[in-house]
């Protein structure tokens, strides 16, 4: 079994290079095998009527997607990339304004091509939305060496000798 925190620190990483994902604050509030939780801050940037407050569906939606797609670091025993197939997402009705909204999400079937993950988003006990969605499994050697070894938390000598945390 892995250790949460390890896991947790992955997880970040891998959210943080996402540039959509940094600027809308999307944060790890807890991971497990099979398990992720992952926190939308509520923000301006993420309303999407100014006149009620109510945050724009696709802000919601890039959570459900980030942390389906994010989960599958808790699954798999190895970081590789995986691309989002399909995501079907059920609107139950509008997070409440002025609050930050939460997703769960776990892998429940593992094919050697394909993950299929479940997700909900949530404020307190209150369902906004709920997923399904497929993952293609491209493999680890398909994913860059440079990408895995940040996402691993491994910094290179080069980059760490100029002190450059740069872009992924």
């Amino acid at each position: 079994m892995r250790d949460p925190l390890v896991l947790a620190a992955t997880v970040e990483r891998f959210v943080d290079s996402l540039a959509h994902c940094r600027k809308i604050g999307l944060c790890v509030v807890s991971a497990r095998e099979n398990e992720l939780i992952l926190e939308l801050p509520y923000s301006d940037c993420i309303v999407g009527n100014p006149e009620s407050g109510v945050i724009h569906g696709g802000a919601i939606t890039t959570l459900m997607d980030t942390t389906c797609g994010s989960v599958v670091i808790c699954a798999l025993p190895q970081f590789e990339l995986c691309p989002t197939l399909d995501l079907r997402v059920d609107y139950m009705h509008a997070a409440a304004p002025g609050r930050p909204v939460r997703a769960r999400a776990s892998c429940f079937r593992e094919t050697n091509s394909i993950l299929f993950v479940r997700c909900e988003a949530y404020q307190d006990d209150t369902i906004i939305a709920h997923c399904v969605a497929t993952f293609m499994r491209i493999g680890r050697e398909a994913t860059p060496l440079a990408y895995r070894n940040t996402i691993a938390g491994i910094i290179e000598a080069a980059q760490s000798e100029k002190g450059d945390e740069g872009c992924v």
